[in-house]
């Protein structure tokens, strides 16, 4: 339909066309992924200073929260955000090419208490597991002995 097509339709009919389309085009937004795996960026402003964080999905920042309220109770300490771990340094071939570094960046990590201490945890939270996570994974227990534990 066409917007002088509209145009000929009362006042009345106008509205409930144009809220329609409304409606439907906000419905369309939101049921579009906002990523290749179907998540949605998640912002999260923290309470005590105001700054926002930006996840890569929702379930990401609802697990940021569940860790935060573990630091809040002592269960945990130490809680930082996409913390880099070089898995194989970059070099450069015979031949003059840069091969780049691997990299993992761990969604989260922390020290968590058990009966002898704290014990480090490197974490990820996972909605779909890819072949290059699977061999970063395996890198990261041969390179560092961590076991990164997903959720």
């Amino acid at each position: 339909m066409d917007m002088r097509d509209i145009a000929r339709l009362s006042p009345a009919a106008q509205r409930q066309i144009l809220e329609k389309l409304g409606r439907e085009q906000a419905r369309a937004a939101m049921d579009k992924p906002a990523g290749k795996y179907h998540n949605r960026k998640c912002t999260v402003t923290l309470p005590e200073n105001g700054k926002s964080i930006t996840f890569d999905s929702e379930k990401e920042a609802r697990r940021f929260g569940e860790l935060r309220m573990r630091l809040q109770f002592g269960d945990i300490r130490d809680l930082r955000l996409q913390v880099n771990f070089t898995l194989q340094e970059g070099f450069t071939t015979a031949e003059g090419n840069r091969v780049r570094p691997i990299v993992y960046k761990a969604d989260f990590t922390y020290q968590e208490r058990i009966p002898s201490g704290w014990r480090t945890v490197v974490e990820d939270v996972k909605g779909v597991r890819t072949k290059e996570y699977s061999m970063k994974r395996k890198m990261m227990l041969e390179k560092f002995g961590v076991d990164i534990r997903e959720v």
